[in-house]
């Protein structure tokens, strides 16, 4: 019975880990910028917003209701971008995200990912990488950008993703985006 168990545990173990973002590795990087909002502060803004008066902020939260969580990572070196780069398409080989759209405009090139939920209108993941944007400057210390990879998860709905866009200033590609 002991050795059932701990093959089952043992089995069971690399499902544990996998919590772990293979984007983490940039969180401590000082080549990159990082945002992360977790489930705590996602619990509190919706909790704040919960009885907006504004339409297109009560939209938006129910938009982040189902956030599980979002992590950006920015940079402006050239050697941090072509490791994205690597590490995004490693993760696209691993993982069941489909791309959802592409956009390129001269040497800007921004691409969307995800992987569908419960429905074809939901999401579990949205993945977005960005490359090219010839150096916008970004921050309280005006950084220069190159180079942006987005991931939200949780239960996103693709029909409510417009006031998403609205507000975080995201293509407006998105706002018509839905499984054909």
């Amino acid at each position: 019975m002991r050795k059932i168990i701990i093959g089952i545990l043992t089995a069971l173990l690399p499902f544990a880990v996998s919590s772990q973002s293979i984007f983490d590795k940039y969180e401590d990087n000082e080549e990159v910028g990082v945002v992360i909002i977790n489930q705590g502060m996602i619990d509190l803004l919706t909790k704040i917003g919960e009885n907006a008066e504004d339409k297109e902020a009560r939209e938006f939260m129910e938009v982040v209701k189902g956030l599980d969580g979002l992590k950006v990572f920015i940079t402006e070196d050239e050697d941090m971008t072509d490791d994205m780069k690597a590490t995004v398409d490693k993760y696209l080989r691993s993982s069941s995200l489909e791309e959802l759209m592409r956009v390129k405009d001269k040497d800007t090139n921004v691409k969307f990912y995800v992987k569908y939920g419960k429905d074809d209108n939901h999401v579990s993941e949205l993945l977005m990488f960005v490359t090219g944007i010839d150096k916008a400057k970004m921050g309280p210390n005006g950084r220069e950008i190159e180079t942006v990879l987005l991931t939200l998860t949780g239960d996103l709905d693709l029909r409510k993703i417009g006031s998403l866009t609205k507000n975080m200033d995201l293509p407006k590609e998105l706002e018509k985006a839905e499984r054909k």
